[in-house]
């Protein structure tokens, strides 16, 4: 074990801030260690959207599964695959690169070099003693949350992320264990015994963290949340944005 380890291993998401903000030079370092981040043949396929002003972060939080809290912490960043960049830059060297761009390769890229940044800006923002929330349902609304942001051809947003100082910390949520994640050589098709267990667990915490009012567990909040956010507008989204048409 070792302090990045530990900081790893302690990660629960925060969706109480305290009225504490971070500073500019704060953001600034949470950018740069965002863009640190490895990304697929350097391409670094991804913007990150600060969302500063106040009605628009209200507003947003409203699509995104109405959470209030996204509008609560010191600084909302939205996180998008871009592959606009490249393809301006393409088109100034006369390389055609339009097949790629609407293979779902592209789409895969973006959503990678994204992701992988935003994962380094969360350690670093725990690492500085904040908290932080990945927001997934910017994808509740992302037609009318990429309008907003007047988002381009080849870009689309993937996830919010609400950075700031916890006011409140959940206690430390159970994770699949090693065994039905973790396989040698090739898929190991005999983990039911293993989620049969994480299932009891998981009851276990939500009751506890509840004080017994939610008694549901993993698979049961899991599969609600399959069922009733099927995101169909997803798919002609992104072929609108010119991306994974093939």
């Amino acid at each position: 074990m070792n302090e990045t380890i530990d900081l790893l291993q302690k990660h629960v998401s925060v969706r109480q801030f305290s009225d504490k903000k971070m500073s500019e030079a704060q953001v600034k370092e949470l950018i740069l260690s965002a863009q640190a981040a490895s990304s697929s043949s350097f391409l670094q396929a991804y913007s990150i959207i600060g969302i500063e002003e106040e009605e628009l972060k209200r507003k947003i939080a409203r699509l995104a599964g109405n959470q209030p809290f996204i509008a609560e912490g010191s600084h909302f960043f939205i996180f998008c695959a871009d592959m606009q960049r490249l393809n301006k830059l393409a088109k100034k060297r006369n390389v055609d690169i339009q097949l790629t761009l609407e293979g779902i390769d592209a789409t895969l890229v973006g959503t990678v070099d994204a992701s992988l940044a935003a994962q380094n800006m969360t350690i670093a923002a725990e690492s500085m003693g904040m908290g932080v929330c990945y927001i997934g349902g910017i994808r509740d609304a992302i037609v009318e949350i990429s309008e907003m942001l007047e988002l381009p051809e080849y870009v689309f947003p993937i996830f919010g992320l609400v950075i700031g100082y916890p006011k409140v910390r959940n206690d430390l949520k159970p994770r699949m264990p090693i065994t039905g994640i973790y396989h040698v050589n090739k898929y190991n098709n005999e983990t039911d015994r293993v989620v049969d267990e994480y299932e009891e667990q998981t009851k276990n915490y939500y009751a506890h963290r509840t004080g017994g009012a939610k008694k549901h567990s993993w698979a049961e909040s899991v599969l609600s949340s399959l069922k009733r956010l099927p995101r169909t507008e997803t798919k002609p989204f992104l072929n609108q944005q010119g991306m994974a048409k093939k």
